[in-house]
C-alpha cells in the first residue's frame, strides 16, 4: 500500500510513520522540513504547505490513502484558526487529487462523556489545550458533512503519551474508553497501530473512532 502522511515528523505523525514503514508500506512523508525525517528505502520525503490545497493535491496524488496528523503546534496563540485552515486545505487537496481514503487525526476533546456533553466543555478541561480542542471538534463537525471521501476521524484516548508498542488496544466510537482507575490512556506507538490497522482493514468509513488500552 502506498500512503501519503501529512505531519510525519510530529508527535503522532512520527509514530504513524514508523509503524507504516515497519509494515512495509511505501510512504510519502509530507512535511515542512524534510531534514527531520529518517532515511528509509520505502520513504519519500516531500515538502509541502499544509495551508495550500493545491500544494497538498500535488503531493498526495497517486496514493492509495492519505493520513493527516497535521498540527500547527500547541504553543501558537492562534492554534485554533491555524488548525482549521490547515484541515480545510488538506481535505480540499485530498479531494482535488482524487484520493478517496482519508484518515484525519483529531483530539479527545470532542468525545462525549455524557449525553450532550463533550469533554472539551467540562470545567476540568485544561485551558491550555482548549482552543486546539475546539478547532479539532469543528474539524470533526465539518468532515461529518463530507460524502465524497471515504474518511475516518480518530480521537486518541484521553491520555496520549509516549511509550512502547504493545500492539494491543480497544476501540470505541463517540465516547472515551475507561479503565479501572478512570479514563484510559494509550501510547503514540499503539495509537499508530490502530490507525494503520484502520487503513489496512477499514472498519470506520465516514465515522469517528477512538482507541485506548
Amino acid at each position: 500500500m502506498k500512503i501519503a502522511l501529512i505531519g510525519a515528523s510530529g508527535f503522532v505523525g512520527s509514530a504513524i510513520l514508523n509503524e507504516a514503514l515497519e509494515r512495509g508500506f511505501e510512504v510519502t512523508a509530507i512535511v515542512q522540513n524534510v531534514d527531520k525525517l529518517p532515511k528509509h528505502p520505502k520513504l519519500t520525503a516531500k515538502k509541502a504547505d499544509a495551508y495550500n490545497a493545491a500544494d497538498i493535491a500535488t503531493a498526495v496524488a497517486g496514493h492509495d490513502a492519505v493520513i493527516s496528523a497535521f498540527n500547527p503546534g500547541w504553543g501558537k496563540p492562534d492554534i485554533g484558526a491555524l488548525f482549521l485552515k490547515g484541515f480545510n486545505a488538506i481535505t480540499a487537496g485530498v479531494k482535488q487529487a482524487g484520493v478517496k481514503r482519508y484518515l484525519a487525526v483529531g483530539g479527545a476533546g470532542s468525545l462525549f462523556i455524557a449525553p450532550g456533553l463533550q469533554l472539551v466543555d467540562t470545567p476540568e478541561f485544561p485551558a491550555e489545550w482548549k482552543e486546539g480542542a475546539l478547532a479539532a471538534r469543528e474539524a470533526l463537525n465539518l468532515i461529518k458533512n463530507e460524502t465524497s471521501l471515504d474518511w475516518s476521524f480518530v480521537s486518541p484516548a484521553v491520555f496520549l503519551e509516549p511509550g512502547e508498542r504493545t500492539g494491543k488496544y480497544r476501540l470505541g466510537l463517540e465516547e472515551p474508553l475507561f479503565g479501572d482507575n478512570g479514563p484510559a490512556k494509550i501510547s503514540t506507538a499503539d495509537l499508530a497501530v490502530a490507525i494503520i490497522d484502520e487503513v489496512e482493514t477499514p472498519k470506520h468509513i465516514q465515522k469517528r473512532f477512538t482507541a485506548a488500552y
